[in-house]
């Protein structure tokens, strides 16, 4: 970044040199320059404002808040006169600039129980990152702790269902909070390139590209896969694949259906299905009558894992009890597997052979529910639905890091 933008410019400077408000909310749109600036102008604010306080840095996991706040900032810090230490395992940072010291707590705002952690603090500022994906009672209580004389909230988020709590208590009565309040766009990002831009334009539709692209706070309406078309994403034949899977999502009285997919150059193709409906049919399949269907299903091919409903227990032990098969139980994050999905379609990563008609079908029911307080699509037409989306967490979902730890008996040469 060689320059700011001048949203960005507001958000360094409001409260320069004595705000009449009591905190800033910056909202909108996916990579629109938001937290960058933001993490900037709160810890320059609390150095010039205040000697040996602490301050809370707050975001839905620990390790969330290094990776997006801390991290980008350490060496613009360093660049700019700031001494910084931090202590990991106590979870705080220390800057140190002009005779000045202030401490930065690490907070995750995940649950209700978190509220514990911050309680009987006394904090002169509260900085919360993504907040829309933090517990309500968790701010509340972070909010509660700022009582020293001059201190400020700091709010940032992309937007959620318009029936949000932040939305509602926050946004909506920011003048009576006395708030000063921004919405970034990704223009107001002079570091994210127009043809940046246009990737985020078209990996989104629908409600997606409202929320992501145009930072509103929307209600989904209609299909959940509108971007879904059965002149681009179903075809007659595809190329040869080399990897095979399965996903399922499991049931006896409910739909049971599988889906089988291929992989070639990159592209996965769901070749073919299983979709049993007892209600329809009039009589109930067992755990083992499913799982000879399951074979069928893989017949000619050697596939390399079936992808399960988690809830499926009892299906889960008899694949595993037959040793023909490994399984994986599925992820079932519905929000974060529904974007992921509308991104796979969009980009054409995923696509459908024509014999898929039951899941081709299902497309054009599944919709979001008109009456939850939530995003929630309807619980009907959504079998084939949910194990799309198990496959595709599995497969696309960006893996997490780790490490491993092996302890080893020493030899004893004695």
């Amino acid at each position: 970044m060689n320059r700011f933008s001048s949203k960005q410019k507001k958000v360094l400077s409001w409260w320069y040199p004595q705000s009449s408000y009591d905190g800033i909310i910056c909202d909108g749109a996916v990579r629109s320059g938001k937290t960058l600036c933001m993490t900037l102008s709160f810890l320059i604010w609390s150095m010039a404002c205040f000697d040996r306080k602490n301050f809370a840095i707050c975001g839905k996991t620990i390790s969330s808040v290094r990776r997006n706040v801390i991290v980008p900032v350490r060496e613009l810090l360093s660049e700019m006169g700031f001494e910084c230490r931090e202590k990991i395992s106590q979870n705080y940072l220390e800057l140190s600039c002009g005779g000045r010291t202030n401490r930065y707590y690490l907070f995750s705002g995940k649950d209700s129980a978190s509220a514990a952690s911050i309680q009987g603090m006394t904090l002169a500022g509260v900085f919360f990152d993504e907040v829309a994906l933090q517990n309500r009672d968790f701010v509340e209580q972070a909010v509660a702790r700022c009582s020293i004389e001059g201190s400020k909230f700091w709010f940032n988020c992309n937007p959620e269902h318009p029936g949000h709590w932040f939305y509602t208590d926050w946004i909506c009565r920011r003048k009576e909070k006395n708030l000063c309040y921004l919405h970034f766009r990704m223009e107001d990002n002079p570091s994210l390139s127009v043809r940046m831009r246009r990737r985020y334009e078209n990996l989104y539709s629908g409600n997606f590209y409202e929320r992501f692209v145009l930072g509103k706070w929307v209600q989904p309406q209609g299909l959940v896969y509108p971007m879904f078309s059965k002149e681009r994403h179903v075809l007659d034949s595809c190329p040869e694949c080399r990897h095979f899977l399965i996903s399922c999502d499991y049931g006896t009285v409910n739909p049971c259906s599988m889906g089988l997919w291929g992989e070639a150059d990159g592209v996965w193709y769901r070749l073919d299905e299983y979709y049993y409906d007892s209600r329809k049919e009039g009589v109930c399949r067992t755990d083992e009558e499913n799982y000879t269907q399951l074979e069928c299903l893989c017949t000619g091919k050697q596939v390399e894992a079936v992808i399960v409903d988690p809830s499926a227990a009892s299906f889960i032990e008899c694949i595993r009890r037959h040793g023909k098969f490994r399984v994986i139980p599925a992820k079932n994050q519905v929000l974060e597997g529904i974007e992921l999905v509308s991104m796979l379609l969009n980009s054409g990563k995923i696509l459908f052979l024509q014999n898929c008609r039951d899941s081709i079908r299902e497309f054009s029911l599944y919709r979001w529910s008109e009456k939850a307080q939530k995003d929630q699509p309807v619980k009907e037409n959504d079998h084939a639905m949910d194990e799309i989306r198990y496959f595709a967490m599995e497969v696309f979902r960006p893996k997490r890091s780790g490490f491993c730890v092996i302890a080893q008996e020493r030899e004893n040469r004695s």
